[in-house]
């Protein structure tokens, strides 16, 4: 999430910009949602070119398509249109997360989840489960507790939350951005300061087992493709914990993307990622525009063409990897105007971070990613 703070930073977990340049994660996603609506034209832009014509993404991929959802999406045709057209997977964006659930320790609130839950089952598509333990979130619900009742109640959320959705989700983000922001070592949390720094991950990971015995658990992070230090020590992270015999069964890149990183680098990594054997979700790609750090005097067409080499990249190293561990590939918004990119007091409404503009409508973006997708 000097990336762009990511969503799970989203309103949890947007660290990679937003943490860095004082963005509110919380505050970004708690805002109504900049639904169907068209950003400012500027006044010296060229006309835009007619929108290519693009095969839903889910009907050529092969793996599932995702997307993050808030449940007031729910409420617009547009929205709900478009995903049915486009993709297989869901994914909450904030309403799965402890800060929206954990009301106390002894009122968990279920109401938006569980409508999220009952869309997928309706409309026949995957829930990925996002997330349940976080470094951000439920430290003033868990304090004042002494190690033994503190594992108590770690091991309590965990049991209800993954317990009530056994069976209605594929997988779980079980620990959620565990690695430091600037790569060395891991974060510092309530969770690590109690539990101890791998203890609160293995527990977690054993406790969701419990839980849901068929989901798969990811340990999901960001930055991991921007920064190389980050990368290799979420890469040693795994492999300890494994070692350790926690029940990993899959890992988490969020690629939000810094589109003027080195091409190969999102390259290497993958193939370091994929070399555990796990399963692999790309689970909240965007790629934004802006900079945000010093001036910027790129054209528009630069941006752009930073913008389709870095995406293709990503889904070429993930089409690279073997059948068994492409997991989802999930674009962390439907329509630019959904991108958490986009609710900040900053934003110009001009930043375009997805694959689908303002409308819906598929981009030349859009057409370079499917046509990665099609060779498969």
């Amino acid at each position: 999430m000097t990336q762009p703070p990511h969503p799970s930073r989203c309103a949890s977990h947007l660290l990679p910009r937003g943490e860095k340049d004082g963005i509110d994660r919380r505050a970004l996603l708690a805002a109504p949602l900049a639904v169907g609506t068209l950003a400012g034209c500027d006044r010296l832009a060229v006309a835009e070119p007619t929108p290519p014509t693009v095969p839903p993404l889910k009907s050529i991929a092969p793996f599932p398509i995702g997307t993050a959802v808030m449940a007031g999406h729910f409420d617009d045709p547009a929205w709900v249109a478009l995903a049915r057209a486009q993709v297989n997977q869901l994914t909450p964006e904030w309403e799965m997360k402890m800060e929206y659930i954990l009301q106390s320790l002894d009122r968990l609130t279920f109401d938006a989840p569980d409508r999220i839950a009952a869309a997928c089952e309706r409309e026949g598509v995957r829930l990925h489960g996002h997330a349940l333990i976080w470094y951000s979130q439920g430290e003033q619900a868990f304090s004042g507790f002494d190690r033994t009742h503190f594992g108590r109640a770690f091991d309590r959320y965990i049991a209800e939350v993954a317990g009530r959705y056994r069976g209605k989700l594929v997988s779980w983000d079980v620990v959620n951005e565990p690695i430091a922001e600037d790569g060395n070592g891991l974060r510092d949390s309530h969770w690590s300061r109690n539990l101890g720094d791998d203890g609160y991950m293995i527990r977690a990971f054993e406790q969701a087992k419990l839980a849901d015995p068929e989901a798969v658990l990811f340990v999901n992070d960001y930055n991991l493709e921007n920064n190389p230090v980050k990368g290799t020590t979420f890469l040693r992270t795994v492999e300890r914990l494994l070692k350790a015999g926690a029940p990993i069964g899959g890992l988490g890149t969020q690629s939000h993307l810094d589109i003027e990183i080195p091409a190969g680098q999102i390259s290497r990594f993958m193939r370091d990622l994929g070399s555990f054997g796990l399963p692999v979700h790309m689970s909240e790609l965007d790629a934004s525009l802006r900079r945000e750090r010093g001036g910027d005097f790129r054209s528009r067409a630069q941006r752009l063409e930073q913008q389709r080499a870095r995406v293709v990249e990503l889904a070429e190293a993930f089409m690279a990897l073997p059948e068994r561990q492409r997991f989802a590939f999930t674009i962390w918004g439907l329509r630019d105007s959904d991108s958490w990119l986009r609710r900040d007091n900053r934003d110009d409404g001009k930043d375009q971070p997805l694959l689908f503009d303002d409308a819906g409508r598929a981009k030349p973006l859009t057409a370079a990613v499917a046509e990665v997708f099609g060779r498969g």
